[in-house]
């Protein structure tokens, strides 16, 4: 949704205080300020291995399994740590106002990742203490690690608060309400719990709750195009009902 300027007498402009916002429930900001704690306790926890890990890359001889065990529990940790980062987002989103912070706070887990995991492979590329079997074989778990990190700490399609606002604000439009239909499977939220698209034989459950809840919980950002159009024509049918009772009266 547009910002909405308002142009005063005097030529100065003031913005408007219509725009919709978004702040989470007190239960959605708990439970994403529990998963942020978890998280970066979980990164520091895999960089203070990564740490030990180097050191002992800097002295002979190298102890292979034990570098493999440290690369795979960084992992672990990072991947974990990267998911509830994410959901965390998704439960207290940035605002799109400061691009740096909207940025850094959305792929943290990216940032991350590389720094937990790109030195290591560096180090383990460039040690003369390890034959070219052992770097291949450490080189290619670092490598592997890196990539499968980064991947899960890249958020694809981050939220903002004004997505969630401009969304439910959308729905509120359509319906008068905050309520949404979706499914497991389903790419889109559903205005109707009707809907053709969700309910029929093939359907097993039917999930319903807010625009925020289906974001949440299975990062679904679309509207259904049959519930939009059917939500409009219901709603101009009411207004062209309500013109009709003034033009009687």
């Amino acid at each position: 949704m547009a910002k909405i300027t308002k142009i005063n007498d005097d030529g100065t402009t003031t913005p408007s205080n219509d725009q919709p916002t978004f702040t989470p429930s007190p239960e959605s900001a708990s439970k994403a300020k529990m998963f942020r704690v978890i998280s970066i306790v979980l990164w520091a926890i895999a960089i203070g291995i990564e740490i030990y890990a180097i050191l002992l890359l800097r002295k002979p001889p190298i102890n292979m399994t034990w570098m493999i065990v440290f690369i795979v529990a960084m992992l672990i940790l990072v991947v974990v740590a990267n998911i509830l980062w994410k959901k965390a987002n998704r439960l207290d989103p940035a605002s799109e106002k400061n691009k740096t912070k909207f940025f850094i706070q959305n792929q943290l887990g990216l940032i991350i990742s590389v720094i937990a995991f790109l030195p290591l492979v560096v180090l383990i590329l460039t040690n003369k203490d390890l034959d070219g079997k052992q770097k291949g074989i450490l080189g290619a778990i670092a490598g592997a690690a890196l990539l499968i990190a980064g991947f899960t700490g890249t958020e694809f399609n981050p939220v903002s608060q004004e997505q969630y606002a401009e969304q439910t604000q959308q729905v509120q439009d359509l319906t008068g309400g905050n309520n949404v239909y979706w499914t497991k499977s389903g790419k889109s939220y559903h205005l109707y719990s009707d809907c053709g698209y969700i309910n029929s034989k093939r359907t097993n459950e039917i999930f319903e709750g807010t625009v925020a809840n289906a974001r949440e919980l299975k990062n679904i950002t679309d509207i259904c195009d049959r519930c939009q159009n059917k939500a409009k024509k219901a709603k101009a049918l009411e207004l062209d009902t309500s013109t009709e009772d003034e033009a009687a009266e």
